[in-house]
């Protein structure tokens, strides 16, 4: 006879049976770590003037309050802490926590009554969004099918992608409410948090990061040493300095554009003559709705079977081309909606999907998730000190002198992605890692 125990559902008042969540199911429930990384930076971009008017801060506080959030510093220092850690002790480890704070901080922010209050906040998001994406990164790549990784990785994109459109058409809608329009904001990303929290409770660890954990205990338990590969062994070996300067190429110039796109693009759409907040915004919406499009139908379906330098150099080749609308062309409303539908799918094909992926691709298990860390401590890092003069230097130079130094940093981006993109479509990890390291690492 059946007993009470015995037919026990997999998700009950206690939440989700560890285990339990797998598949589909798990990547969507860790790539949402994208979903709300975007959807803080957004929140904030398209309430940075209204926080400005509401506690009369300049545009050097303005600078220092995004260098500060989850676009910036706040970001590098939660990937440095999470990267090592989710290497140490698993990739679900840092899932226990990184949320918990994550709705801290967006609380703070809601109910922000002073300056203080509203730093504190964006610091704390962003610290929590730091250390879960890459760990998400990883983790979807190491549960994802050798054939289908491009695929699957495409989801966090798609997650990223998702969060500003959604954000932009919120804070759209929500104009009229002025600043209690941007606590409703914040407040929706809490809930999706909490929710995603919820459901995260019953992933199950990576199996390739537990299988290797099986051997390392074996080996101890027959009194033999074993390291710990962590930050020191991922720096000294050359194998992966060339890995960590290929994809510093690749992702941390590109980020320089997309970082300050993100947080300060309606400041520059108003710069370039749209005064309207809600034409702004609609500018934005319909950049990430291309995006989200772009992601599933360019990166997702084609990743994993056309050549991915020339997907690449397609991606990284229209992101030049909007910029360059953008800088030497007398701007319409018409070649700005141009210019959202190109940067929309350059962003949907281009370097932050290869990055996710080539990431994953090029390190071994043990500094898997460290290597990410770094990368994206790196990359935010960069972000965060362009961040803090952007305001005033497009304040005091204009579109034209910033857009200049953003397709420079494009161009590069793209020259170092065709040339030196790895061979890897179609391949195990564990095949990737034989032929980089010699052997399983």
């Amino acid at each position: 006879m059946n007993t009470p125990s015995s037919v026990a559902p997999a998700t009950s008042a206690a939440g989700p049976r560890p285990g339990s969540v797998r598949g589909w199911k798990a990547t969507i429930a860790v790539a949402m770590s994208n979903y709300i990384e975007a959807g803080s930076i957004i929140a904030l971009a398209t309430s940075l003037t209204l926080w400005q008017e509401y506690f009369g801060f300049s545009n050097w506080v303005v600078g220092l309050v995004a260098a500060l959030s989850a676009n910036a510093f706040g970001a590098a220092i939660g990937a440095l802490i999470g990267g090592p850690l989710g290497d140490r002790y698993g990739r679900k480890f840092i899932y226990t926590y990184d949320l918990i704070l994550y709705m801290l901080g967006t609380l703070i922010v809601v109910f922000a009554v002073q300056p203080a209050m509203l730093v504190i906040g964006v610091i704390l998001t962003g610290i929590a969004v730091g250390a879960g994406v890459p760990v998400a990164w990883t983790y979807i790549a190491e549960q994802a099918p050798h054939a289908n990784r491009a695929r699957h990785v495409g989801t966090a994109q798609l997650a990223w992608s998702l969060g500003p459109a959604i954000v932009f058409a919120l804070a759209t809608a929500l104009v009229p409410l002025g600043l209690l329009g941007t606590r409703i904001v914040f407040a929706h990303l809490f809930v999706i948090a909490f929710i995603t929290w919820w459901v995260r409770r019953g992933l199950s660890e990576s199996d390739i990061w537990t299988a290797q954990k099986k051997e390392r205990d074996a080996a101890t338990e027959r009194g033999q040493t074993v390291r710990h590969r962590g930050v020191r062994e991922l720096l000294t070996d050359r194998r992966n300095l060339s890995a960590l300067l290929f994809l510093t190429g690749v992702y941390a110039l590109w980020n320089l554009v997309a970082g300050q796109m993100g947080i300060f693009m309606p400041r520059v759409y108003e710069t370039a003559g749209v005064e309207s907040a809600a034409h702004q915004n609609l500018l934005q919406v319909l950049l990430w709705t291309m995006t989200v499009i772009a992601t599933y139908l360019g990166f997702m379906l084609l990743g994993d079977r056309m050549d991915r330098r020339l997907l690449y150099g397609i991606g990284a080749g229209l992101g030049i081309a909007a910029w360059t609308i953008l800088v030497f062309t007398h701007v319409t409303m018409p070649l700005l909606i141009l210019f959202a539908v190109l940067w929309g799918v350059s962003a949907g094909i281009g370097a932050q999907a290869f990055y996710a992926l080539w990431t994953a691709e090029m390190f071994a298990t043990p500094y898997r998730a460290t290597a990410q860390g770094v990368l994206f401590f790196v990359a935010r890092i960069l972000v965060g000190v362009l961040s803090y003069f952007f305001p005033v230097m497009l304040a005091s130079q204009g579109v034209p002198a910033v857009g200049t130094l953003m397709i420079a940093f494009l161009v590069i981006s793209l020259l170092i992605g065709v040339i030196g993109a790895p061979n890897t479509r179609g391949k195990t990890l564990e095949e990737i890692e034989r032929d980089r390291y010699g052997a399983s690492i």
